[in-house]
């Protein structure tokens, strides 16, 4: 087993999650209202955490929800809400977007410090501390941001029908942290992450787990989407990773070219743990360590970024 930083933060995401779950009340000032129509925004693995919970909140009928890059954030739409995700809480498109809207809307962050620029310019802050990281790969901070979003959804009646209670995606992360990784995945030399609905968010940073910690070839898609060309890359010793359930059909399409099919049948978000061990498993294969990866750093600071 890793003894990595990030191995040990991957391992905290249970508790952690938990822990947003019980501490929901002191956080719900920075979260939206039922009705409200809200983008969110975040940069890297908190736009794809974003995307996720976009998706859970409109279809679990909280209202209607937008994500965006924060870079992207179309500045001529109205919204009756924004609320940014930052773990660092010093990333420069994202506080430029809430410098931008101040005065103008109600805005909210979800960060894990707020000893940090973010909670000068969001009126509402919600701070998870206790999932704040040392690596510079997101992993449990991410993942209980998306925690805190599904418990209040629980919590307003709001979960979409077969979206698990927090609790119940906990004891799966428990499960997904303990359960060997095939070695035809180990060692694989292509990834390919398929989600569909609020779980292509979570496709898309498995994806990025993979790229980030282990230099790997990954791709990701929204899992109706396959057929339509991502498919072509798939052959032996290429994974196709369903995070939640694949639509009818698609598992049989994957073996008959030869592919290597992964499905857990957890929750798509403890699923994703499965692809953050397997990113600092492929990672030490290749003689790389997860916690210095290549070309990053923790937070994206940019000087010529401006509100």
């Amino acid at each position: 087993m890793s003894t990595t930083r990030t191995a040990v933060e991957i391992a905290s995401q249970p508790a952690t999650w938990r822990q947003a779950a019980r501490t929901l009340p002191r956080h719900v000032a920075a979260l939206p209202r039922r009705g409200e129509r809200v983008a969110v925004v975040g940069c890297g693995t908190s736009w794809f955490m974003a995307l996720a919970y976009a998706e859970l909140r409109e279809s679990g009928g909280h209202g209607e929800t937008d994500a965006f890059a924060a870079s992207e954030f179309p500045h001529g739409r109205r919204y009756d809400r924004v609320v940014a995700l930052t773990r660092s809480g010093t990333t420069s498109e994202v506080l430029a977007v809430l410098s931008r809207l101040r005065g103008t809307v109600p805005t909210g962050a979800v960060t894990a410090d707020p000893a940090t620029p973010v909670a000068d310019l969001a009126e509402e802050l919600a701070v998870l501390d206790f999932a704040d990281e040392e690596s510079v790969v997101q992993t449990r901070f991410a993942t209980t941001a998306l925690a805190l979003f599904r418990a209040h959804l629980e919590a307003e009646g709001a979960l979409p029908e077969g979206v698990a209670t927090v609790e119940d995606a906990a004891r799966d992360a428990e499960q997904a942290l303990t359960a060997p990784l095939d070695e035809d995945v180990l060692t694989a030399e292509q990834f390919t992450f398929l989600g569909s609905g609020w779980t292509y968010g979570l496709a898309l940073e498995a994806g990025l787990k993979m790229r980030e910690a282990a230099g790997a070839w990954t791709e990701a898609y929204p899992a109706m989407e396959y057929r339509h060309g991502p498919i072509s890359i798939t052959g032996p010793g290429r994974v196709a990773w369903g995070l939640g359930a694949l639509p009818a059909g698609l598992a049989d399409d994957v073996r008959k070219v030869g592919g290597i099919l992964s499905e857990s049948g957890l929750d798509p978000l403890a699923d994703l743990i499965r692809a953050q061990r397997l990113a600092v498993a492929v990672a030490e294969a290749r003689g790389l360590n997860p916690d210095t990866p290549r070309n990053l750093t923790r937070s994206v600071v940019l000087s010529d970024v401006h509100a």
